[in-house]
Formats: C-alpha cells, structure tokens, sequence
C-alpha cells in the first residue's frame, strides 16, 4: 500500500527485456537505505518487488502483465521515474490509499499555467469514468492528486510546483502515457453494492398492477 507521495526521482541506470519480462535497474538515494530483497517500491505508480538492492540502485522484475498495462514499457536507460516505497504502519497518510495496481494509462491532452498552478488534462477512459470524480482522488504516475474537471472525454488535476518539480508529471509532454489508478474505494463499494442493486431491479421489474391488485393495493 503507497500514499501517492513521491520519495524521489530515480533513473532508469538499465532494462534488461526477455521474453519473459524485464529487469529495471533504478538509481537512487533516499530510498536506498533501508530497501531489501522483497521489499515492495512503486515506480512510476506500479507496485514491484525488490530482487536485489544496492548502495546505488536497486533491481526489480516487471512481468509481461505489468509491461503491457504500464508505461514502464516505454522507458530507457536515463529517464525518470517517481519512486516511493510502500507505506509503514503508523505513517501519516498526506496522500491517499494507492495500491499500486494500474488500472489504465491515459494520455496527456492538455497544459496551462493557472497562477502558480499547473493545469494538466488527460483523455478519460469510457470504463473508468464513473469512479473519477470532481475533488476526488487519482494516482497519475504513482501520484496523488485531486481532480479539479471531468467530463465524459476528459479529466484535469492540478500542480503545484512543488509537485512539478519533484515528480516526472513536470516534464511531460503533450500525448505522453501516463499511469492512471482510480480510487480504489470506490470500485470495491461498487463490487459489494453490485448484487443488491441486481436484487432491487429484479424486484422492481416484479411489481406489476397485476401484482399490487393481488396484495390489496388496488
């Protein structure tokens, strides 16, 4: 489980691909210290494991899934990425609850400057419209941020430029994929409520005149 509030910028120091998936060797820092074989670290919003950590960098391993699903497939030696490593027990949430399980990428559509603001807009998938909502929360490259708009086409989210320069979402370009996770909350809200609002339509299409003059209501 992450925050959304991202540790660091690393690097992409190697990609070794397989048929089987790839190998990222990431440069860091402030994530170094205390990292472990099997720890969990999100980069770039997806949650991998650690294979092996170092005083430089660290390795993870991105399955075919992960790859396809993700924008980690676009990336080379020397680019960024947003790190942030999995929330402890008794942390402050400033965030909010990101899983690091990418839902879908969108793409950049959109960028101004509002005051000290940045305002980005990104293309909003039709299957995932429903749990975007306005002053909700998203993850875009494994950041939190609060949705300013939405529409059926498109959603915007605000930067500051704190967040402008501390993450990769600074440095986009016009039509750069980016990884989107809803909140999460709301599609198991969705998932439970699911069955009884099956078992009110069903009773809804049962309630016939013929049915209310059977009870005594007609």
């Amino acid at each position: 489980m992450f925050t959304g509030l991202i540790e660091e910028k690393g690097f992409i120091r190697r990609i070794s691909a397989t048929d089987e998936g790839a190998w990222l060797t990431i440069g860091a820092e402030k994530v170094l210290p205390d990292l472990k074989t099997g720890d969990s670290i999100a980069v770039n919003g997806p949650c991998l494991t650690v294979t092996a950590a170092g005083k430089e960098n660290f390795t993870a391993w991105a399955m075919p899934e992960t790859l396809q699903r993700t924008n980690l497939s676009t990336l080379a030696a020397g680019r960024e990425v947003n790190l942030e490593r999995a929330l402890a027990l008794g942390d402050r949430l400033g965030g909010h609850l990101v899983s690091g399980h990418i839902d879908a990428m969108v793409k950049l559509t959109g960028r101004r400057q509002e005051g000290g603001a940045y305002i980005l807009t990104f293309d909003l998938p039709e299957n995932l419209g429903r749990y975007i909502i306005s002053k909700g929360s998203v993850a875009l490259d494994g950041v939190s941020l609060t949705v300013i708009e939405v529409d059926q086409n498109n959603f915007s989210v605000g930067l500051i430029p704190h967040t402008a320069a501390e993450t990769t979402l600074g440095q986009k370009e016009l039509g750069s994929p980016v990884n989107l996770e809803v909140d999460m909350i709301g599609k198991y809200v969705e998932k439970m409520l699911a069955p009884r609002l099956q078992e009110a339509d069903n009773q809804k299409d049962s309630i016939t005149l013929s049915f209310l003059a059977e009870k005594g209501y007609l």
